[in-house]
C-alpha cells in the first residue's frame, strides 16, 4: 500500500502529531494512556478467569452441573488438556508455547499503539492467554501440560471458560477493526 492511500484517522498518532518535536510530546502520552488501557483490561479479563476458575474447582468440581437456562446453559466443571471441542489433547505444549508467543506479541506491539479499540482488543487478548497459560503452567497433571479448567457449557456447544471468552471477544474486535481499516498505531488506511 502506497503512502498516498494512508490517511492519518486520529490525532494521537506521532504521524498525525506532524514533525514538530513538541507535538510528538504530547503524542506519548496518549500513547501511554492507551498502553494502561490495554494492561487494564488485560488485568480485569485475568483476574475475572483466574476469580472464577477457583471457585469452579472449589465448587462446581466433583459435583453435579448446575442449570443456568434449563439444559440449554449449565455450569460443569470439566479439565481440558486440548483446544475448544478438546481437539488436540496430545499438544498441550505446543498450546502453552503458542499462548506465550501472542503474549510476546502484544506485549512488543504495545510499543506502537495510539488506539484504544486496538488497546481493549488487545488487552481481552492478552488477558485470557494468561488465563489459559496460567492453568496450562500450574495445573495438573503438570508444568506446560496443565488442562484448562472449563465450565460454561451451551447445549451441543464446546465447554469454555471466561479466558476463552476473552480470546474471542478480542478477535472479534481485531477482524472489525482490520475491516474499517483502523491500525494498532491509530491510523486508518483505504485499500
Amino acid at each position: 500500500m502506497a503512502e498516498a492511500e494512508r490517511i492519518i484517522g486520529t490525532p494521537d498518532t506521532p504521524e498525525a502529531a506532524g514533525a514538530g518535536p513538541e507535538q510528538d510530546q504530547t503524542a506519548r502520552p496518549r500513547g501511554r494512556r492507551r498502553i494502561a488501557v490495554l494492561f487494564t483490561v488485560a488485568a480485569f479479563a485475568y483476574a475475572l478467569d483466574l476469580v472464577s476458575k477457583m471457585i469452579v474447582v472449589a465448587r462446581l468440581e466433583h459435583h453435579e452441573p448446575i442449570e443456568i437456562i434449563g439444559d440449554w446453559l449449565k455450569f460443569e466443571a470439566i479439565r481440558n488438556a486440548g483446544a475448544a471441542f478438546g481437539f488436540g489433547e496430545a499438544f498441550t505444549v505446543i498450546f502453552t508455547v503458542i499462548a506465550a508467543a501472542v503474549i510476546v506479541v502484544i506485549a512488543r506491539l504495545a510499543r506502537k499503539l495510539y488506539s484504544l479499540p486496538w488497546a481493549i482488543a488487545l488487552g481481552l487478548l492478552l488477558g485470557g492467554a494468561l488465563g489459559n497459560l496460567t492453568d496450562r503452567l500450574f495445573r495438573s497433571p503438570g508444568v506446560f501440560e496443565g488442562a484448562v479448567v472449563d465450565f460454561i457449557a451451551p447445549k451441543h456447544f464446546a465447554v469454555f471458560n471466561l479466558a476463552d471468552s476473552a480470546i474471542v471477544c478480542g478477535g472479534i474486535l481485531i477482524v472489525l477493526l482490520s475491516f474499517k481499516g483502523l491500525d494498532p498505531d491509530g491510523t486508518v488506511h483505504k485499500d
